[in-house]
């Protein structure tokens, strides 16, 4: 994913949890805010597992997101990651994701 699309300050971040709506799942919780582009963060704590194992659910999170990008309405996106989400597969992560923003009502149209 392009360095653009990514929020990378700890003030936009906190600007999204306090200001946007959230739908969670067992995988992990969307926050989506209103914004004039399309900007995605990620979240993923230490109770997700070691360094390696936090940096493979970023890595498929992040696919997943590239691969819904094209079907979302613009906003500022944060992905907080829960501890289900490392024995998580690619597929299950990515049908959980359209899950969770079909529930915000960004995604145009569902294609798993």
């Amino acid at each position: 994913m392009q360095q653009r699309y990514r929020i990378r300050t700890n003030g936009h971040f906190r600007y999204v949890y306090r200001k946007g709506r959230h739908a969670s799942g067992k995988l992990f919780r969307v926050h989506y805010a209103k914004a004039r582009r399309l900007q995605v963060g990620f979240s993923v704590g230490r109770q997700v597992g070691n360094a390696v194992t936090r940096n493979l659910v970023k890595r498929r999170l992040r696919e997943a997101f590239r691969s819904l990008m094209p079907l979302m309405t613009n906003g500022s996106y944060v992905i907080t990651a829960n501890p289900a989400a490392a024995t998580a597969s690619y597929r299950e992560l990515r049908s959980d994701m359209a899950v969770q923003l079909t529930r915000l009502g960004v995604l145009r149209e569902m294609r798993i």
